[in-house]
């Protein structure tokens, strides 16, 4: 299992286009993904798990990942997390 903490980078927040683009990334891993904020986890392969978690902009957010690859997941969703979505 791989953890990791990214600070959310896209400007308008986990709204519906990064959830679905990370809930896209998370199932194509073929891997167990976690996203959570605060108290909160839900599984990241969900845009509506994902949606319910209210992340802003800025907002710490913990990642974890458990499959044969998940170091290398864990890296690419971390980075995914931290650039802007919503940029055109």
């Amino acid at each position: 299992m791989a953890q990791r903490t990214a600070v959310f980078g896209s400007s308008s927040g986990l709204h519906s286009r990064p959830a679905a683009t990370l809930a896209k990334a998370a199932t194509a891993s073929k891997h167990a993904v976690t996203l959570a904020a605060g108290d909160t986890s839900v599984d990241a392969r969900s845009i509506l798990a994902l949606l319910q978690l209210g992340v802003k902009t800025g907002d710490e957010v913990s990642l974890e990942v458990d499959g044969p690859e998940a170091d290398r997941i864990a890296d690419e969703l971390q980075a995914l997390l931290e650039q802007d979505l919503d940029a055109p």
